[in-house]
């Protein structure tokens, strides 16, 4: 099973595909190819032409994933995606609308597009050790699937904190406020993500798909256009990406802020 990104490892347990990112040189980044790899993969699973019927992704050592890489960056096995991050390279609505249950086992580190793949599978089991930051707004990337899935899981005031101060919470937290459903110890996540995934495995698909769907109309419709345009052509994007990647503060934080 090749799903043009080396550092997306497959292996099939029985019915079930395990996707683990590992690509700890960059602390699990998503490259264009592993985030198209990764909707590749929900395609298999969905594929009735084999046996694979449900899929788990998890991460390596103690990060899931934080997101995409900034930097742009590719490995060099990585089947090229020329058009880099756009709506077609993404997974998000893949994972979404499977048939097939797609489960995240989080490990560790979650954030950004990380955390998106975790809360639009059908169950987020995660380790007592994880931790979850939405810090798109620190690099100044208006992410617009944010801003229409996480009220529906946390409601409007916990998104508003969580999107506006891009603070960091732990896992118990993010289950009290319904980001995610199951916190495990950290050496049973393996066996509990698979629990779930057999679980899952044993309702009706069919029921399960019309359920999905209803499901899905509690997210806000999703202003693409807005985000790409910004990503492509925005000065604040630009500015908040070097920033990153030259490791200093963005031009935009105030002078003199007040230490908390």
């Amino acid at each position: 099973m090749d799903v043009g990104a080396e550092c997306l490892k497959l292996e099939a347990q029985g019915p079930i595909l395990w996707c683990t990112i590992d690509r700890p040189k960059a602390r699990n980044a998503l490259t264009p190819a592993m985030y198209f790899g990764i909707k590749r993969a929900v395609r298999i699973v969905n594929d009735k032409n084999n046996d694979l019927r449900a899929l788990i992704i998890t991460g390596t050592d103690d990060v899931f994933s934080p997101g995409g890489d900034l930097g742009g960056r590719y490995e060099p096995g990585d089947q090229k995606v020329p058009e880099g991050f756009t709506y077609e390279t993404l997974p998000f609505v893949a994972i979404r609308e499977s048939i097939a249950p797609v489960i995240s086992a989080v490990n560790g580190i979650c954030q950004a597009g990380g955390l998106l793949i975790a809360m639009l599978s059908d169950i987020a089991v995660v380790s007592e050790r994880a931790t979850f930051r939405v810090p798109e707004l620190l690099r100044g990337i208006i992410d617009a699937t944010y801003a229409a899935v996480l009220p529906a899981h946390v409601g409007m005031a916990q998104a508003r904190d969580l999107l506006l101060s891009a603070r960091k919470i732990d896992a118990a937290e993010a289950q009290r406020i319904g980001m995610i459903s199951r916190v495990v110890p950290h050496d049973q996540l393996r066996a509990e993500a698979l629990r779930a995934a057999t679980e899952v495995l044993q309702t009706g698909p069919e029921a399960r798909a019309h359920v999905k769907r209803m499901l899905n109309q509690q997210y806000a419709q999703i202003d693409y256009e807005t985000m790409f345009a910004s990503l492509a052509y925005g000065a604040e994007v630009r500015e908040g990406m070097n920033a990153f990647m030259e490791k200093r503060e963005p031009n935009w934080i105030p002078k003199d802020l007040p230490e908390v």
